[in-house]
């Protein structure tokens, strides 16, 4: 009974998500139920009430905007992507966030870059899915994943 009740308090929004580029994002891959989100990152978590899709937003702290988000499609997780610029985070190839926007392009070569506003975002196609890795002001501040094609800023 111990040990249940310690699984339990683990279930969260891992500290130091690590991106598979086209694989996986802290644990998680495209596709997945609501059920196995809540299975790898728990229950607390809001929900985007101006999203056009069903939206969770995963924070380290209540009202703080730093954590990751996952959309949903047709019941499924169609987009995965962190939210601010989470400290811990990195690529399974070692890029960390906070680090210069040429280690993405050293890690991963040249890759087409799209405005989203205040960032962009450098994606890498990788067969179905796409990897996002965010850019502010030339400093790596999040990744992303998703369905090939699907818009890249969130």
């Amino acid at each position: 009974m111990v040990a249940v009740a310690l699984s339990a308090l683990a279930l969260g929004l891992p500290n130091a998500g690590v991106v598979v580029p086209g694989e996986s994002f802290a644990g998680l891959r495209l596709g997945a139920t609501p059920a196995q989100v809540r299975a790898a990152w728990g229950s607390r978590f809001g929900r985007c009430r101006g999203c056009s899709t069903p939206t969770w937003y995963f924070t380290y702290k209540g009202f703080q905007p730093q954590g990751a988000g996952v959309a949903f499609v047709h019941g499924q997780v169609s987009s995965l992507f962190t939210l601010w610029a989470p400290p811990g985070w990195r690529t399974n190839r070692g890029l960390t966030i906070g680090q210069p926007e040429a280690s993405v392009t050293s890690l991963y070569g040249s890759l087409p870059r799209t405005d989203c506003g205040t960032y962009a975002a450098l994606v890498l196609r990788r067969g179905g899915v796409d990897t996002q890795f965010y850019v502010y002001q030339g400093t790596v501040w999040g990744f992303g994943l998703s369905r090939a094609g699907a818009r890249p800023c969130h």
